[in-house]
């Protein structure tokens, strides 16, 4: 039986261990740990839970560990748990400094250990077929992207704490930078406007294709309107959309909400609802085939988090300076 340990006992931790267990792995779930006692755990109820990190790498038995504490720790912790002999699954951004993002790739690639960073939005069933119809040719190149994410504001207070959760654009632009960055390629340059730190902010991406991809980021809508996210993509050949929204951005978001899907080229217009998937499970499910099968997680790979990472950075340090910000390419 697979052995896992969520580190971090917040919303994300308890998310992470709700889809475990929704996957028939709840009983492996042996270890929460937190730096701060807490109480029960009801997502892995049969867990032992401990606030030292140590015990948790040093027991033999653990074979994987979901991290899922604030960002600022995740180097240490990502870190010492690959030196440890355990896989990896890492809660996004993958740290908050290039310096620190490219030691963890490090440490993974001097283990025999698999590292994924957890870029849950990769495996919404929308995304996801906008992927797959981009790669087979369907719209052509992709000439500008669109994206959009509103939330609530988050309940967690190291949230607010820039030094800890890197700010809005660092916590939750970096999902559709992300999403830029696979559909147009190299960015060159990151232009950020906001009217508030919580957004709405705006974010424009130029790429070496000459391609331009805009993001909006907003973490200030108001209590009991719904978590939205969308992806609009023009292509040489056609155009794609996709809006999703629901209660909550953790699990398929129920039956209610919206989940539709539109591709149009000149063969036509499909336009279709979606099923409901939940896409942590999704993501959990292809994380442990991985660990299993011992191949890259090609579907959501380091550097592309590295990647995402530098654009959000960027954007975080164009609010501050009023300015364009170049960024360095990498091969």
């Amino acid at each position: 039986m697979t052995t896992i340990a969520i580190i971090g006992a917040g919303y994300m931790g308890r998310t992470h261990a709700a889809a475990w267990t929704a996957l028939g792995h709840g009983a492996g779930i042996r270890y929460v740990c937190s730096r701060q006692a807490v109480g029960t755990f009801e997502e892995a109820p049969q867990a032992r839970v401990v606030t030292d990190l140590a015990t948790v790498l040093a027991d033999p038995k653990v074979d994987i560990v979901s991290i899922c504490t604030p960002t600022s720790t995740h180097r240490d912790i990502a870190v010492r748990a690959l030196n440890a002999g355990k896989h990896v699954l890492l809660e996004k951004p993958i740290a908050l400094t290039v310096a620190d993002a490219l030691a963890i790739s490090a440490a993974a690639s001097s283990s025999d250990r698999t590292l994924m960073v957890a870029h849950v939005v990769r495996f919404f069933e929308g995304y996801r077929r906008a992927r797959e119809d981009v790669d087979a040719g369907r719209i052509g190149p992709v000439l500008s992207a669109r994206a959009r994410r509103l939330i609530t504001k988050p309940d967690s207070a190291w949230w607010y704490d820039e030094s800890a959760s890197g700010g809005v654009v660092v916590d939750v632009g970096i999902h559709d930078f992300d999403q830029m960055n696979l559909f147009l390629g190299t960015p060159l340059t990151v232009t950020s406007i906001a009217i508030d730190p919580v957004g709405p902010i705006e974010t424009t991406i130029e790429y070496r294709s000459g391609a331009i991809g805009q993001v909006l980021t907003f973490a200030g809508v108001p209590a009991g309107a719904p978590f939205t996210t969308s992806l609009n993509l023009v292509g040489s050949d056609g155009i794609l959309d996709y809006d999703f929204s629901a209660d909550a951005p953790t699990g398929s978001g129920g039956t209610s909400g919206v989940n539709a899907y539109r591709l149009a080229t000149a063969d036509g217009t499909v336009s279709t609802t979606l099923a409901r998937h939940d896409h942590f499970e999704k993501q959990i499910a292809y994380f442990l085939d991985r660990v299993r099968d011992g191949n890259d997680p090609d579907f959501s790979p380091t550097a592309s988090a590295v990647r995402a990472l530098e654009v959000a950075l960027a954007a975080r340090q164009s609010l501050v300076t009023g300015e364009t910000v170049p960024l360095e390419e990498r091969a």
